[in-house]
């Protein structure tokens, strides 16, 4: 067996983002399954209206999960013992809605949903509209970096880097997102003869890194 040296790359990229990602979750139970699934479609077609109202499209608003399932709730009975009732279906539907970073249009999303019938919560992270560049551009710098130290390790061990037998990389999911709002202060405002909210946020860049490692045959 020939002599072998794996070595590790981390590539490391500081992103600015360019995209807002707004994720809104709305649920409800009812005691109907089929009045359950109604209210469901019903609040969505609702949610959609209000981020065509604020400038958005609503056919951009994607469902990222959806379920519907039984509901229960305790009491006592004339024991005094626990016991359990059904009261319904309960239907929870996430969905989200992506747009350029824009302070202003984040405004008017936000005040259409504080103000439509549907009550929702709701989060807001900023992301990048490529992840793809993002992380091929990682896993150059990765490569790049793995090759340094390897070069470096056989310069010092007087031995030469021969071809690569072998590189290990994890294909899970990069995540390029930030949180920078917990809480905000937002003042009703009129932009354009439209409702918005008056909202100043400045996201920082996002950090990421990825690790690749190599297995170098060694003469």
């Amino acid at each position: 067996m020939g002599r072998k040296i794996r070595v590790s790359g981390k590539g490391k990229l500081s992103v600015r983002p360019d995209t807002i990602c707004l994720a809104i979750k709305a649920e409800g139970v009812f005691p109907d399954y089929e009045k359950t699934i109604k209210e469901s479609a019903d609040q969505t077609r609702v949610l959609r209206k209000s981020m065509e109202k604020s400038g958005l499209s609503g056919k951009e608003l994607k469902t990222t999960h959806f379920s519907i399932q039984s509901e229960y709730e305790s009491y006592r009975n004339k024991n005094d013992d626990y016991k359990r009732r059904f009261v319904g279906y309960k239907f929870e539907h996430h969905t989200e809605i992506k747009f350029p970073n824009d302070n202003e249009q984040l405004g008017r999303a936000l005040y259409e949903l504080s103000h439509c019938p549907v009550e929702v919560e709701f989060s807001i992270c900023y992301t990048v509209s490529n992840p793809g560049d993002v992380r091929n551009e990682l896993l150059r710098k990765a490569v790049k970096d793995s090759k340094v130290k390897a070069e470096i390790l056989a310069e010092s061990a007087g031995v030469n880097l021969g071809e690569i037998k072998r590189i290990d990389y994890s294909w899970g999911e990069l995540q390029i997102v930030s949180h920078p709002i917990d809480k905000f202060m937002a003042k009703p405002m009129l932009l354009e003869s439209r409702a918005s909210y008056d909202i100043d946020i400045e996201a920082d860049d996002i950090d990421v890194d990825d690790t690749v490692t190599i297995e170098w045959e060694i003469n």
